[in-house]
């Protein structure tokens, strides 16, 4: 993935979403998170989010977010697919904006691509993710709003 490649693809029609700052911010999240390896997200819907869930996890259900780690080799983190459609619904949720949502989603699994596992880390992910969302200036994330 050269440098002037975009880490944001969109198939998701004509929602209506900041392309521009969403890049912008996957390029930030690049730089300061991942210290420069590069990673790639798409932002699709409900049902491919359901076909990548069930291809690869054997879940038959849309989630929100998911990560697929390569172990950075040659520098790539791996890839990260976002639902529209949950973020929508997450954003409409907690009150804030569908970009900021997916801002949430996309440093979140930019921390699993990581390595970071917050099922098993003893709290590591979060406090990363809290220290990460209050440094990008981030609504409260994932981890957070599941220990409400």
């Amino acid at each position: 993935m050269p440098e002037s490649d975009s880490t944001v693809l969109f198939q998701c029609g004509s929602a209506r979403l900041d392309r521009t700052g969403l890049r912008g911010f996957a390029k930030t999240l690049r730089q300061d998170v991942a210290r420069g390896r590069q990673f790639c997200c798409l932002i699709t819907n409900d049902a491919e989010l359901q076909r990548l869930n069930r291809e690869f996890l054997g879940n038959d259900y849309p989630t929100d977010v998911l990560s697929f780690p390569t172990g950075a080799r040659d520098g790539v983190l791996g890839e990260i697919a976002i639902s529209i459609d949950r973020a929508k619904e997450q954003a409409a949720e907690h009150g804030h904006t569908s970009d900021e949502e997916i801002r949430i989603l996309m440093l979140h699994g930019v921390l699993h691509l990581l390595g970071m596992d917050h099922e098993s880390d003893k709290g590591a992910m979060r406090r990363a993710e809290t220290r990460w969302r209050k440094l990008l200036d981030l609504p409260s994330g994932l981890i957070e709003r599941s220990r409400r």
